[in-house]
C-alpha cells in the first residue's frame, strides 16, 4: 500500500522535530504489530500532525484528513481510497487490508467517515492513528473511539519552555525573549511561527517615523506616552523603584548596539539626533524639533521628565507609512537578539484572540479595554462599578479573566492586551491611556516575594507579572531588582536567563556591583566572591563532592543538609530522595547533580540507571548548564562508539563526514545515533550540543 499525503501540512517541516520524546515513543508503539492504535488529542497548533508525522515517518502508513469544506459530504475524507459509490460495510472490507491508517483533524471528518472509522477500530485489523483538536465539536463516532476505550488516549500538552528554547535555538535569541514567546503562545506552534516570521521580517519606515505601536501627535515640549497624553515626571512613574534617569536630553530606545551621543540619552542602532531635547524610539528615525520627546508604545523615554505610560493602540500619523514594531534588536555582546516592544497583531493572532476581540455583551468589551490599557497592572475589584458584575461573571466562565485572590482584575491571556489595544480608537486610547502607572510599588513586591522565597530555599515559580512586561516593552528596571531576577533564576538553574536579567539591570546602571556580579556568577566566572553568609556558597562544596567541608555550616533540617548527609554516607537511596526534594522545591541544577551522584554511588546497575536518566532529564531543563558533578553523564549511557560519533555529531559534522572520518558506512552512523538518541531521551541531533559537555554550553 503506498503512502498517502492529502494534506499539503504534512510536507511542510520548516523546524525539526524537537521534544516530545515520551510522546514519539507511544506513537510509535501504537504503530507497531499487535496494537490497535491511538488517538492522539490537544488544542489546535499543539503539534498533534507533526508528532504523527515523525513517528509514521518509514512506515508503510495511509492518511486521511478532515476538512471543513467536505464535512457534509459522505466518506469525502476516503473519497482517494474509495469507488464513487460504497456502502459502509464494503467499505469496511475495502480498508480491511491497511495496516496502519493516519486520521488526521479527526474533529472535521463527516458523520459516515466518522463511521467508518469506527467500525475499523472495532473490526481490529487496522492499526489507527488518530489526531483530534481539543474544544472543536466531533462526531459522536470519533469520541466514542477514547470513550468506548476502543483506543488509548494521548492528551498533548504545551512544548515544554526547554523544548520551545531547543526549537528555537537556530533563531539566535536571548532567553528572555524565547520565554515570552513561549508565554505568549502557550504552546501554538503555529502561531510561534507566524510570530517569529513577522518579528523577523523587515518593515518600512518611510521618511521622519516613529515606531511602537500608538505613535502620538506631536507636542513639542512634551513626553508623550503610546496614547498620544502628556504625562507627570519620570520619578513619578517609577516612585520607589530606584530607577536613575540618564544625562538631559535625547533618549532614544533601541537596545541594539546602544551609544552615547554627547549631551544626549542612549541611541539605539541607526537612529540619529540633530537636535538637543529630541527624544524618539526605533531604528531609523530622525527628528529635528528641538525639545520633543516621543515614546512609542512601551517604549522608554530616558530623559529626566519623562514618564512611562502604557502601550496604546496604534494612530497613525498623518503623511506616514506602515510602523515597523516589536523588531528583534541585538544584544550586545552576545550575539543574540532580543524582541522588545509590543506584539505584532498578525491574522494569526487576530484568529487566536477572536473571542475577547468580537465581545458583544453589555459592558463586556468595555472591561476588557480598561483592563488592557492597565496593564501591566492589574485592575482592583473594587474600582468596578456593581452594574459589570455580571459582565465579570460572564468574562471570567469564559476564561478571559482572572480574579486573584485579593481581587485583583487581569486579563488571562498575554495577547489580549496586545490586541485590545491595537483596537482601540484615538479618543478611546486617550482617555484610557491617560495616567502614568507607578510601577515603583508593583516592582517592589515582586522583589520582597522572591527574596522571601530565596530565604525558605524554596524557589519554585513567583508570579512576577511587573517585571516581566515591563522588560518585555523596552522598558529599564531597576538594579535592584534586576539583581534579584538573576539570582532567583540562577537558583533554579536557568543559568542564561540569569545573565539576561543581570544585563537588563546593567542597562540604567552600567555600574552597579550586584549586577555585574550576578552577570560574572551565571556566566560561571569561578573567581566571583561570595558573603560568608551565603549559605549556597557553603552548599558549593556538596555540589563539587566534598560534603565535608559543608558539615555543620547548612541550615539544619534543611534539603541542602539532608544532600550533604546522604553523600557523605555515600548512600544512593537518600541522595535520590534529596534529589527529589530538592526538584520539588525548584533547584533543578541542584537535583540534576544530586541524582548524578546517586548514580556514581549505586551499587546496583538499574537504580544507576534510573537516577543517570532522571538526572539527564533535569540537566535538559538547565539551559545548557554544565557542572563538575554533570559532567560525562551523558556519555556514561552510551557505548564507545556512540560516545565517538554522538560527540562528532554535537560538533556539527554530517553523517556523511562522520562516516568518512571513523571508516564507516553512513548507514552504519545512522544507526548508532539513532540508538544514542533513544538512550538519551532525545529525537534529533539538533538537542547534543544541549546535553553533551560542548564549549559553547554555559558554566554554572
Amino acid at each position: 500500500m503506498r503512502t498517502y499525503r492529502q494534506d499539503a501540512k504534512t510536507l511542510e517541516l520548516p523546524w525539526p522535530f524537537t521534544g516530545r520524546s515520551e510522546e514519539l515513543e507511544r506513537v510509535r508503539a501504537a504503530s507497531a504489530g499487535g496494537r490497535p492504535g491511538i488517538v492522539v488529542t490537544g488544542p489546535a497548533g499543539h503539534g498533534k500532525t507533526r508528532l504523527i508525522t515523525e513517528a509514521v515517518r518509514g512506515l508503510d502508513h495511509v492518511r486521511v484528513t478532515g476538512t471543513p469544506e467536505a464535512r457534509d459530504l459522505p466518506l469525502a475524507a476516503f473519497a482517494h481510497l474509495l469507488p464513487d459509490t460504497v456502502s459502509l460495510h464494503r467499505a469496511v472490507r475495502a480498508l480491511s487490508g491497511v495496516r496502519v491508517l493516519v486520521v488526521d483533524d479527526a474533529q472535521l471528518l463527516d458523520e459516515t467517515s466518522a463511521a467508518l472509522v469506527h467500525q475499523l477500530a472495532v473490526h481490529g485489523h487496522t492499526r489507527l492513528i488518530v489526531a483530534a483538536a481539543d474544544g472543536a465539536p466531533a462526531p459522536g463516532a470519533v469520541s466514542r473511539l477514547w470513550t468506548g476505550e476502543l483506543l488509548p488516549r494521548l492528551p498533548l500538552g504545551p512544548l515544554p519552555p526547554e523544548d520551545t528554547a531547543r526549537l528555537l535555538a537556530g533563531a539566535a535569541l536571548e532567553p528572555l525573549t524565547v520565554r515570552r514567546l513561549h508565554q505568549a503562545c502557550r504552546g501554538d506552534l503555529r502561531l510561534l511561527r507566524d510570530l517569529l516570521t513577522a518579528l523577523t521580517e523587515p518593515t518600512p519606515v518611510p521618511g521622519p517615523a516613529l515606531t511602537g505601536a500608538g505613535a502620538p501627535s506631536r507636542v513639542p515640549g512634551a513626553v508623550f506616552t503610546g496614547a498620544g497624553e502628556p504625562t507627570s515626571a519620570w520619578g513619578e512613574a517609577f516612585a520607589g523603584a530606584g530607577v536613575s534617569a540618564s544625562a538631559p536630553g535625547v533618549a532614544l530606545d533601541a537596545s541594539d548596539g546602544l551609544t552615547l551621543l554627547p549631551g544626549a540619552g542612549l541611541a539605539g542602532r541607526g537612529v540619529s539626533v540633530s537636535a538637543p531635547g529630541a527624544g524618539l524610539a526605533g531604528c531609523g528615525a530622525s527628528v529635528s524639533a528641538p525639545g520633543t520627546g516621543l515614546a512609542g508604545s512601551g517604549v522608554p523615554v530616558s530623559a529626566p521628565g519623562a514618564a512611562l505610560g502604557p502601550s496604546a493602540s496604534p494612530v497613525p500619523l498623518p503623511g506616514t507609512g506602515p510602523v515597523g514594531t516589536g523588531r528583534l534588536e541585538s544584544v550586545a555582546g552576545t550575539g543574540e537578539w532580543a524582541w522588545r516592544g509590543p506584539l505584532p497583531v498578525t491574522p494569526a493572532v487576530r484568529e487566536r484572540l477572536a473571542p475577547a476581540l468580537e465581545r458583544s455583551g453589555p459592558g463586556e468589551r468595555d472591561i476588557l479595554d480598561r483592563l488592557a490599557f492597565a496593564e501591566p497592572l492589574p485592575l482592583p475589584l473594587d474600582e468596578l462599578d456593581e452594574r459589570d458584575l455580571e459582565a465579570l461573571e460572564r468574562l471570567e466562565a469564559d476564561g478571559l479573566i482572572d480574579i486573584g485572590e485579593q481581587g485583583a482584575v487581569t486579563l488571562a491571556h498575554p495577547l489580549h492586551g496586545t490586541a485590545l489595544r491595537a483596537t482601540a480608537g484615538r479618543l478611546r486610547a486617550r482617555r484610557l491611556g491617560r495616567a502614568a502607572p507607578a510601577y515603583g510599588p508593583a516592582l517592589d513586591a515582586e522583589r520582597r516575594a522572591l527574596v522571601r522565597q530565596m530565604e525558605r530555599l524554596d524557589v519554585r515559580p513567583v508570579p512576577t507579572p511587573v517585571g516581566e512586561w515591563l522588560v518585555a516593552h523596552g522598558i529599564p528596571l531597576p538594579a535592584r531588582y534586576a539583581e534579584v531576577r538573576a539570582r532567583f533564576a540562577c537558583l533554579r538553574g536557568e543559568v542564561r536567563e540569569a545573565a539576561a536579567w543581570a544585563r537588563e539591570g546593567l542597562r540604567p546602571a552600567p555600574r552597579d556591583g550586584g549586577c555585574r556580579g550576578e552577570l560574572r556568577l551565571a556566566e560561571g566566572c569561578p573567581d566571583e566572591p561570595a558573603g560568608p553568609d551565603d549559605v549556597h556558597a557553603r552548599y558549593t562544596a556538596v555540589r563539587l563532592g566534598e560534603p565535608g567541608r559543608a558539615a555543620g555550616r547548612l541550615p539544619a533540617g534543611s534539603v541542602l543538609a539532608r544532600h550533604a548527609d546522604a553523600l557523605a554516607r555515600a548512600d544512593g537511596p537518600a541522595l535520590d530522595r534529596a534529589a527529589e526534594a530538592l526538584a520539588e522545591r525548584g533547584f533543578t541544577l541542584y537535583a540534576a547533580e544530586a541524582y548524578a551522584q546517586a548514580a556514581r554511588t549505586h551499587r546496583d546497575p538499574s537504580a544507576a540507571r534510573r537516577s543517570r536518566t532522571r538526572a539527564v532529564a533535569l540537566a535538559r531543563r538547565c539551559q545548557g548548564a554544565t557542572t563538575p558533578a554533570l559532567a560525562g553523564l551523558v556519555l556514561g549511557e552510551l557505548t564507545a562508539r556512540q560516545r565517538q560519533i554522538v560527540t562528532l555529531a554535537a560538533a556539527g559534522l554530517s553523517n556523511r563526514e562522520i562516516a568518512e572520518k571513523l571508516t564507516l558506512s553512513v548507514r552504519t552512523v545512522g544507526n548508532h545515533l539513532y540508538s544514542a538518541y533513544t538512550r538519551l531521551g532525545t529525537a534529533d541531533r539538533t538537542a547534543l550540543p544541549w546535553l553533551l559537555d560542548t564549549p559553547d554550553r554555559e558554566t554554572a
